[in-house]
């Protein structure tokens, strides 16, 4: 497994030269130019990916990081952390809400123990376990800083592992009861803007459980002062062994040259880590949906990257990140037509 320095050191540039065939190939189809828009663009930044312009993301694979946070304590939630498992356990038995899109999908889903609260071996769960879940943020750092990196190297081993099995496209997905609260501290600390612009009320919280949902958040960055200019440091004090994993995992699709799916704000959260930590790496990473939390669109802004879903969806677990695969394949379908304007025989489009 490669440490942190050495991920962030071996990442290169994406293939540039594919990117421009690739959208040479859909300037020659039979249809107005960049007509698909965003379709376009995504199969292009594929073929950049993986330096192949023949695009091909017949194995998929949704990794969905699973793990509990102390946060919980504080009133953050409306429901235990004893749900993180249940959802695991359902997740590796095919069970869930999205391993039903998943199977539309066609998209394998395997759950990943990072560090749920006394969770015991599970057929179906791989194991990435760090530690016995985090610690509550209002009273210290959720982790340190060497568990912190202990996951996010996990992580792209993940996608190293997958990319052996064959897998040609990822997809994230995160479960951990708590996790919108270490998600918005994450953003308030690395965009600078206040803790109510990104706090939501993730699975459906009053008006009372908004608020001490953003005094919680508030306490944890006043006590850990975490560092935006390290986002190591802000992941350790305020952040979660999902998020930390799934950066590891968008870390891990610019080393390994697989794409990987943003699904909504906690991964985007982790994919804006990624990006931190190595400028560029987001070439590597495909935006799903724009999340209904409120800082889900700031999180795609800060990337430099375009949704190409808006559904108002928040559920999590990879949901959006698995409804974008039908779109792709429809793009794929029209990209491998073969349906040029010569063999139509009608004149080219040009630019006007």
């Amino acid at each position: 497994m490669k440490t942190l320095s050495e991920i962030l050191s071996q990442i290169t540039a994406p293939d540039e030269a594919a990117r421009a065939a690739c959208l040479g190939r859909w300037d020659g189809l039979a249809k107005p130019l960049g007509s698909l828009g965003l379709l376009e663009s995504a199969l292009a930044r594929v073929a950049a990916v993986t330096g192949d312009v023949d695009v091909s993301l017949d194995r998929r694979t949704l990794l969905v990081l699973c793990a509990d946070n102390g946060v919980v304590a504080q009133g953050v939630t409306q429901c235990g952390s004893d749900v993180t498992a249940s959802v695991a356990r359902a997740l590796a038995a095919g069970e869930s809400t999205v391993c039903h899109m998943a199977k539309t999908a066609r998209c394998r889903v395997v759950p990943v123990d990072m560090g749920m609260a006394d969770f015991s071996p599970t057929p179906g769960v791989w194991d990435c376990r760090v530690r016995n879940g985090t610690a509550d943020i209002t009273q210290g750092p959720a982790m340190t800083r060497a568990e912190c990196v202990r996951a996010i190297e996990l992580g792209a081993e993940l996608v190293r592992r997958c990319r052996e099995e064959g897998a040609s496209i990822l997809a994230t997905g995160e479960m951990g009861i708590g996790n919108t609260t270490t998600s918005s501290a994450l953003a308030a600390a690395l965009l600078g803007v206040p803790v109510e612009s990104v706090t939501g009320r993730g699975a459906g919280l009053s008006d009372a459980g908004l608020t001490r949902k953003i005094a919680a958040i508030k306490t944890a960055i006043a006590l850990n002062r975490p560092d935006p200019a390290d986002p190591i440091d802000v992941l350790a004090k305020v952040g979660g062994l999902d998020i930390a994993g799934l950066c590891g995992v968008f870390l891990g699709g610019a080393l390994y040259r697989v794409p990987v799916i943003i699904d909504g704000f906690i991964s985007g959260a982790a994919a804006l880590c990624a990006a931190r930590l190595r400028p560029g790496a987001e070439f590597a990473m495909l935006a799903s949906h724009v999340s209904a939390e409120p800082a889900g669109g700031l999180m795609l802004e800060a990337l430099g990257l375009a949704p190409l879903l808006t559904a108002g969806m928040r559920l999590g677990e990879g949901s959006g990140a698995v409804a974008l695969l039908p779109l792709l394949d429809m793009a794929l379908a029209v990209y491998h037509s073969g349906q040029t304007f010569g063999r139509l025989g009608i004149d080219a489009y040009t630019p006007q």
